[in-house]
């Protein structure tokens, strides 16, 4: 079950102001990803806020022109990515409790996935890029906990400057 935005602790939280109808989405979407692994439709978008359909798809594709790192699957309304999560599989596979549900976008973001499962372990599971063997990291709330083996090492082949020219290979 997705937790549904406490509208007086939102409006409490921007000075008595309306939330801002795109940053509701945003934090929708990554309630969605937390509670089930997978992105919402737009349709949920719009039945989760009492929008008409098309406004629900108008949010997401202003969502995603925002210049954030994520994306939508080519020439579809489908949530591709939303970091630091990705909704396709990827060799970056993510556990919490023990559950594997989630993938993460990449390498980094998947070491950004701690913020949010505060107060629970992460597991990363994935093949060496290079060599193809086994990685496995644990971290609590940002710190690792357990990496196997011990000196893995984080390599981008991209400089970050370059990374919006092609966000899904950065």
């Amino acid at each position: 079950m997705v937790r549904k935005l406490d509208s007086a602790a939102q409006r409490a939280s921007t000075g008595g102001m309306a939330a801002d109808p795109l940053d509701e989405t945003y934090h929708y979407i990554l309630s969605v990803f937390v509670a089930r692994g997978q992105a919402p439709h737009f349709t949920e978008i719009a039945a989760e806020f009492g929008i008409p359909v098309e406004e629900g798809r108008r949010r997401l594709h202003e969502l995603m022109a925002a210049r954030l790192p994520n994306w939508l699957f080519p020439g579809t309304d489908l949530i591709a990515s939303f970091a630091p999560f990705n909704n396709l599989p990827t060799q970056y596979r993510i556990s919490v409790g023990g559950a594997q549900r989630w993938f993460a976008q990449c390498g980094l973001e998947s070491l950004a996935m701690t913020w949010v499962f505060p107060g629970k372990v992460v597991t990363v599971d994935a093949p060496c890029l290079d060599c193809g063997e086994p990685l496995r990291v644990d971290i609590l709330d940002g710190e690792i906990q357990r990496a196997d083996p011990g000196d893995i090492h984080f390599y981008v082949d991209l400089p970050i400057k370059k990374w919006y020219g092609n966000l899904p290979f950065a």
